[in-house]
């Protein structure tokens, strides 16, 4: 499971969605002990505003470590941080201090030059590609024109489902051999959830998806949609045709 503690959102949207380093290491601790295995960030600067400044990223990320949260860190490398490709490229080159997994966004420009550079660091790959919604076929289309594959694990596919609708899964069936992480927003969070239990897939939750538990009742911490996160996908699961997954590509380590 992993838990998106922050995404696009601000300060003004409650207070599960954690803004200062020392918050987000606060919220990633509590999220892993509630059964996070992967933990993503959007990086801020102190007035608020998405950074990939290796003098935001790289505190940012060694808040999160030095508060002893040891799963795998990522950061979110979308155009709300810097909005030119160049620029893009030029902040992934510049960082000392690396993220073990970053978001590649294959609904913006230059997302395969981007994904190449993260790889050239040593950097996995998280290639987001939106399903069922307005951005139409393109993104899927960039990323299957993209030539790298990476069977040890390295390149994730990670598909933001408009809604839970399982023959946007079975579409991905002839796709190469790639991790999957499914994951949706709003609405469409807690759906996807326990339709990626369903398929045997990765799977995410957190502030930065959906605010909401899936009762209805807004969620005090990162941590509390975690533990739902978790219970929600434990009943799904028991719902496999046969007990196997519906999608036969590998989960990820993070999601086992």
């Amino acid at each position: 499971m992993l838990v998106s503690l922050n995404g696009a959102r601000g300060a003004a949207d409650g207070p599960a969605v954690p803004m200062s380093p020392g918050a987000l290491a606060e919220s990633a601790r509590e999220a892993v002990a509630a059964g996070a295995a992967e933990v993503l960030v959007h990086p801020r600067t102190p007035c608020g505003r998405e950074s990939l400044s290796p003098r935001v990223v790289g505190p940012a990320l060694e808040a999160l470590r030095g508060a002893g949260v040891r799963v795998p860190l990522s950061v979110s490398l979308g155009t709300a941080a810097e909005p030119d490709p160049a620029g893009r490229l030029e902040r992934v080159r510049s960082w000392t201090v690396l993220p073990d997994r970053a978001e590649v966004h294959f609904a913006q420009p230059g997302a395969a030059a981007l994904a190449d550079a993260l790889l050239a660091r040593g950097i996995a790959v998280d290639a987001v590609v939106p399903l069922g919604g307005p951005a139409g076929p393109e993104p899927m289309a960039r990323f299957l024109a993209w030539p790298v594959r990476d069977p040890g694990g390295r390149v994730r596919l990670a598909a933001e489902l408009a809604a839970a609708d399982p023959a946007l899964v079975a579409g991905l069936g002839g796709l190469p051999p790639v991790a999957l992480l499914l994951y949706g927003r709003g609405e469409a969070a807690w759906p996807v959830l326990r339709l990626a239990a369903r398929c045997g897939t990765g799977a995410r939750t957190g502030a930065g998806d959906v605010l909401r538990l899936p009762d209805g009742r807004p969620a005090r911490s990162n941590a509390e949609l975690v533990a739902a996160a978790g219970a929600e996908g434990d009943g799904a699961e028991r719902h496999r045709v046969g007990g196997r997954p519906a999608v036969g590509r590998g989960t990820t380590a993070a999601s086992r």
